[in-house]
């Protein structure tokens, strides 16, 4: 079993990442081997969310674990795939491996909250501008 982690790094030191869509790197980890691969997550603008769901499906993974919200949009992409969402972690990616082997980790049913999710210029909801 795989699962891919939104990381601000490489390695298994680094945090985890609270842009799912944007996080630099994803780790992924097989359960079962203890095999360890960081891919880089290629810069994106829009749907970064559904472009990064695709990459997790390419590489094989069953779980994602991310530090924040994952989008309608991007939930859809990953439930398609078969891939169960963990959400709102806060730590490293080994305390993430080690709490998600001892099923201390809870999948969600639905799309995180998006709302606290940061949105980049032209992002947002389109409420509120300011000129």
């Amino acid at each position: 079993m795989r699962i891919g982690i939104a990381s601000e790094g490489p390695d298994m030191a680094s945090k985890v990442s609270e842009r799912f869509g944007r996080a630099p790197y994803f780790i992924i980890y097989d359960v079962e081997s203890g095999d360890m691969r960081a891919v880089e997550n290629p810069p994106a603008g829009g749907g970064a969310g559904i472009r990064a769901g695709n990459l997790l499906a390419t590489h094989g993974a069953e779980y994602l674990i991310t530090g924040g919200g994952v989008g309608p949009n991007a939930y859809e992409v990953l439930s398609t795939a078969g891939i169960k969402v963990i959400g709102n972690f806060k730590g490293t990616v080994a305390e993430a491996i080690e709490k998600f082997k001892k099923g201390e980790l809870k999948v969600t049913q639905n799309p995180l909250d998006s709302s606290k999710m940061e949105h980049g210029p032209g992002m947002g909801s389109g409420r509120g501008r300011r000129w």
